[in-house]
């Protein structure tokens, strides 16, 4: 799992990604969570992209991780400081450990939107609206949970609908499934 901005620089990066890729091409399965926030970076994004098309599936999240690598469920490596380029990794052997951090990957990949799936940018207050709506509030508690009135969260609730490419149908309720793309990670 890669955190907010974590990856390598320069020369070393290089070198890692070969490293990946032959390792992919002699038949390696790798599965990566990486943060929303890597992909923001137009490097970062296409270097994910390549090691995505030879092999080393990955998924994406949007709340916040902690970097760890696990190899073959026998050994897994945690960064000691939650920050990127900390010094100094945890080496953990133990089974129960192990167990504990297996398990939470595959929450989290389970959890996690598929790398290649759209996302939609939505401004913060567009994100704060859309949550409330999924919590069931109408446009009025929107407001009033908001301090806002309830013409600027129509506003905002038509942004949304447009960002999300969300048109008004007979047969189709445009706040379910904009709650829907919200649960599901791609209204961001």
């Amino acid at each position: 799992m890669h955190p907010l901005g974590a990856m390598e620089r320069g020369s070393h990066e290089q070198k890692s990604r070969r490293r990946v890729l032959d390792a992919l091409q002699r038949g390696m399965t790798m599965r990566t969570i990486v943060h929303a926030s890597v992909l923001d970076d137009p490097r970062k994004a296409a270097r994910i992209r390549q090691l995505h098309t030879s092999g080393d599936l990955h998924r994406v999240v949007d709340e916040p991780i902690q970097q760890m690598l696990i190899f073959d469920r026998a050994v897994a490596f945690v960064r000691m400081a939650p920050f990127v380029y900390a010094p100094g990794t945890l080496v953990i052997r133990q089974q129960s450990l192990l167990t504990a951090l297996i398990d939470l990957f595959e929450r989290t990949w389970a959890k996690a939107r598929e790398f290649d799936e759209p996302t939609h940018r939505l401004s913060i207050r567009e994100r704060e609206v859309l949550a409330l709506i999924a919590e069931g509030r109408s446009n009025s508690a929107v407001a009033r949970a908001l301090s806002i009135t309830e013409a600027a969260v129509g506003k905002h609730v038509a942004s949304v609908f447009a960002k999300l490419k969300l048109p008004e149908t007979p047969d189709d309720n445009r706040r379910v499934l904009a709650v829907l793309a919200y649960l599901r990670g791609t209204a961001r």
